[in-house]
């Protein structure tokens, strides 16, 4: 009984251990996205404050240096 108990006990840390590298990796690629969803939002309010054409002359002097 108890050897089939530490089995049952192994078997769902495994499960469970799976279960959580799957969920730490959602949570990187998500990192990802939200980091690329920030940067476009501050390139809209920057289009937003200064105007198309001006956001993009401080883009390209940004991008030049």
């Amino acid at each position: 009984m108890e050897a089939e108990n530490n089995t049952r006990i192994s078997v769902h840390e495994a499960v469970c251990a799976e279960r959580y590298k799957r969920i730490e990796e959602s949570f990187e690629r998500g990192a990802k996205r939200m980091a690329r969803i920030e940067y476009m939002l501050y390139a809209l309010i920057g289009v937003t404050f200064f105007g198309k054409d001006t956001f993009m002359q401080l883009m390209q002097a940004v991008i030049v240096k």
